[in-house]
């Protein structure tokens, strides 16, 4: 389902396009953070997709799990997928630029040159599902339900910011803190009807399909086994320059498994159309068979240019356990990368080692002269290997033998007040155990922790792993009730301002604070990345100021990543002659008829 851009707990950054209506005040379809956008005020469509693409079909996809209502913003209870598309937001991005958007609900906005108001002009044609239209008034409740019901992390990123309706079509935002960054975000809102959502617990959980504002609402379902999501006729947006090529499907069915391998074996057999593959075995083992043979399944490995997320088995520093960094850093030897690729990966990754890998962000090398500048004032408060060497994970010869990275991890346990007594670290002081718990929530997580959990009985540690279903694990990340996770910390292009909700102080209550960090040294870097927004040069130094303070303090073990797409698809479909360059694309997709009649009867839908 094509992306939709809503309030998820992440921000979009963005800004800025230059057309002047009046001194000091620019007005616009369009909004980037830097440069000017890929696409002029009078565009017809994005150069990915097929503007006159065939419609009509349906595409079946996959998810693990389970979900118990349609409500995406309830404080509690998992929605369903694809529960997002019931809204529009004001502004929508292109899958070919870094941070831009274009107008959806909002045909244009207009912002001065000190960037402390924006006033969106929401499109006379937008409607809501009922055929109700969009209005200023709409715009206003949608801001004012986030800021009073929605999650704690909106009212503290929007907090100040005040808004009005200046007449039917126009609604205006005053900034308490004026920013570019601050107005994208605003661009991102949800657009919910006021009509429907105004006599409504918007905190409760609910199996009841909302009226939204988008393209698809839902036309069959069974809790926590399938939903199926159908494309309006009457959708306003339909014919929109960012909607073009991208609505082909009149239908999305998402089908729910229990199992990563049952849910394989279910798209080998046609029960669904397209599959991404994260498991590097099932990669290289498991791909083939008759229906691949006869060129019925398509196997791709689509190289791409996307940053990387560091994906990393996480502590919770909030334990007492990991508190002290030598401990973390010590455990990180327990990951041999090297005999992991060569024996369960099939060669196939690249040990991660920045949060801000595959961009220019990425710490390498020793600090630079602006770098130092920033680090100066917190020397105190940080590792000094920050100033001294280059953050790399360990290595081995890859061979299993970690004799010399055991001793290692034992000077730096020992220093942190454990030694070996039977075999077993414990406590020099009280004599306890170092037993803790790695939380998954995927089989096929195990199967690679479990070279990390011998390495640990090699230190004399007990590492239990223990798999639980996603809503466990959901509601266990929730409550911070963990000892370790494996969990991704999100690609980013640049340090933007999702960063606040990630490592900031203030934000510690939001689950995305995955590693519970309250340092004052994370908070005056991200503080200084907020500040610098629209200063290039001084955000490249203090984003890879805060990559390398991240990376010495050892939040996480880091894992690996791989730059290429590994998907499997159905050949039933046709696609445009351009990919869009920071997505797969799977949205700008149609049915192409002569193809599916080729298929077996089971997979024709």
């Amino acid at each position: 389902m094509r992306k939709c851009y809503l309030f998820t707990g992440l921000f979009l950054v963005i800004s800025v396009l230059t057309i002047w209506s009046a001194p000091g005040v620019t007005v616009s379809h369009a909004i980037s953070l830097r440069g000017t956008p890929k696409y002029g005020e009078n565009f017809r469509n994005f150069e990915y997709v097929n503007p006159i693409a065939p419609e009509g079909g349906i595409l079946v996809n996959y998810t693990i799990g389970t979900y118990d209502g349609f409500h995406r913003y309830a404080q509690r209870g998992i929605a369903a997928v694809g529960s997002t598309s019931f809204y529009d937001t004001l502004m929508t991005s292109s899958s070919d630029e870094v941070d831009v958007l274009y107008g959806l609900v909002a045909e244009k906005l207009e912002y001065p040159d000190d960037h402390s108001w924006v006033i969106f002009h929401i499109n006379p044609k937008a409607r809501h599902q009922d055929g109700k239209a969009i209005t200023s008034e709409d715009v206003v409740f949608s801001f004012n339900t986030f800021m009073e019901q929605g999650v704690p992390q909106f009212r503290r990123y929007f907090e100040g910011v005040t808004v009005r309706a200046l007449d039917r079509l126009r609604v205006r935002f005053d900034l308490p803190d004026p920013g570019k960054e601050m107005i994208m975000d605003l661009g991102g809102l949800t657009i919910l009807p006021k009509h429907y959502w105004e006599s409504r617990n918007f905190t409760e959980p609910s199996t009841e399909v909302p009226l939204g504002s988008g393209a698809y609402t839902v036309s069959d379902y069974k809790i926590g086994q399938y939903v199926v999501y159908k494309r309006l006729s009457g959708y306003w947006g339909k014919d929109l320059p960012v909607n073009k090529g991208q609505l082909s499907f009149d239908y999305y069915r998402y089908d729910y498994y229990r199992d990563q391998n049952v849910a394989f074996e279910a798209f080998k057999a046609g029960e669904y159309d397209v599959r991404s593959e994260n498991v590097s075995k099932n990669w290289a083992t498991l791909y083939n068979g008759p229906a691949f043979d006869a060129g019925y399944i398509i196997k791709e490995e689509i190289p791409h240019e996307i940053p990387q997320g560091m994906q990393a088995f996480v502590f919770n520093v909030e334990h007492p356990f990991f508190k002290d960094r030598r401990v973390r850093m010590a455990l990180g030897y327990a990951l041999d990368f090297q005999w992991m690729n060569k024996n369960l990966f099939y060669d196939q990754y690249t040990r991660t080692r920045s949060y801000f890998q595959n961009t220019i962000y990425e710490a390498k090398g020793l600090p630079s002269r602006e770098e130092l500048k920033i680090l100066e004032p917190i020397r105190n408060k940080i590792p000094a290997e920050v100033f001294t060497k280059e953050y790399n994970p360990p290595v081995t010869d890859g061979s299993g033998n970690i004799r010399t990275q055991v001793r290692q991890a034992l000077s730096l346990l020992k220093e942190a007040g454990w030694e070996i007594r039977d075999r077993k670290l414990v406590n020099a002081r009280t004599g306890e155990h170092m037993e803790f718990e790695l939380l998954l929530y995927s089989p096929s997580m195990e199967r690679v922790a479990i070279p990390v959990q011998k390495n640990m009985e090699r230190l004399g540690i007990t590492m239990n792993i223990r798999v639980v279903d996603t809503t466990q694990f959901t509601n266990r990340l929730r409550e911070r009730d963990f000892d370790i996770i494996s969990e991704l910390y999100r690609a980013r292009f640049y340090p933007d301002s999702g960063l606040n909700l990630v490592w900031h102080s203030d934000f510690i209550d939001s689950t995305y604070n995955t590693a519970g960090v309250r340092d004052e040294a994370v908070d005056y870097l991200i503080e200084g990345i907020m500040e610098n927004q629209e200063n290039d040069d001084a955000l490249l130094a203090w984003g890879r100021a805060l990559d390398r303070v991240l990376t010495w303090n050892h939040y996480g073990i880091p894992e690996w990543h791989i730059s290429s797409f590994r998907v499997a698809y159905w050949d039933k479909f046709g696609k445009p002659l351009v990919r869009p360059k920071y997505e797969l694309g799977v949205s700008t997709w149609w049915i192409d008829p002569v193809k599916e009649r080729r298929l077996p009867n089971n997979v024709r839908r």
